[in-house]
């Protein structure tokens, strides 16, 4: 069964009546926008990602966000980040929030790993204080200490990675966001970066987490929320709303 809240204890996480919508352009140059307009055809249609969702998540909670692609899952952790704002409805949060939705959007690629470990935890709102308590866990994590005074546009794709996921996972947060981080690198390191999700989950710390892989979502969330064209379809145990979701 899916762990609950203290009903006396505040939510970490409320979406209330959240509606999210987005224009979808029909047309890719000037010429298709000029014949599209003379034909009277539209040239943009709204998607409505998210039609009045609401749930709260309570602290300590993990939580699994599924759904098929286009069912609203991305979209809603981009709002519980801040990322994005609704159209209407609210989305509130308790306490710092970490997220791993867009993994280094804040790297500078002409800054080595050292310099951008800083710059990314300064992001992420920790202090310098913070960051420098803290530096030797996040490289020794990442495994790339030989390489850290290099310009990260010199990393791989799995370097840049591992030093990304490293930084934002030794961040002080109440709120982790994880939207498919963990499908990404190589099999020892996504063993690694899940047993750690499991040891801040241990800790307390709140977990929302999205990815098509439903049996690791199961396994790692206590609680799963199913989106299905932007609608709240299941909200239960996760093994539970991973079966609604494969029926």
């Amino acid at each position: 069964m899916p762990k609950t809240s203290n009903p006396a204890e505040l939510p970490r996480i409320l979406v209330d009546d959240v509606h999210k919508s987005f224009k979808l352009r029909h047309t890719h140059s000037i010429k298709e926008t000029a014949l599209a307009a003379i034909r009277r055809k539209p040239l943009t249609t709204d998607f409505h990602a998210l039609d009045g969702v609401s749930f709260e998540i309570g602290a300590g909670e993990s939580v699994a966000l599924l759904g098929f692609n286009g069912s609203g899952k991305s979209t809603m952790l981009k709002l519980i980040s801040g990322v994005l704002t609704p159209d209407s409805g609210s989305v509130l949060t308790r306490g710092r929030v970490a997220g791993l939705i867009e993994v280094g959007a804040g790297f500078h690629p002409d800054l080595s790993g050292r310099e951008n470990i800083f710059l990314n935890a300064a992001i992420l709102g920790m202090s310098r204080k913070e960051t420098e308590a803290r530096y030797e866990e996040i490289v020794a994590f990442s495994e790339i200490e030989q390489f850290i005074d290099t310009e990260v546009k010199h990393y791989s794709s799995g370097m840049f990675l591992r030093l990304a996921f490293s930084v934002a996972i030794h961040t002080e947060m109440d709120i982790l966001l994880i939207d498919e981080i963990l499908s990404v690198g190589d099999e020892p390191f996504q063993k690694k970066c899940i047993a750690r999700v499991r040891e801040m989950h241990s800790q307390g710390k709140t977990l929302v987490v999205v990815s098509h892989d439903l049996n690791m979502v199961s396994d790692l969330c206590e609680r799963g929320i199913l989106l299905q064209k932007g609608k709240v379809r299941f909200d239960g145990a996760s093994k539970d709303a991973v079966e609604t979701m494969r029926a």
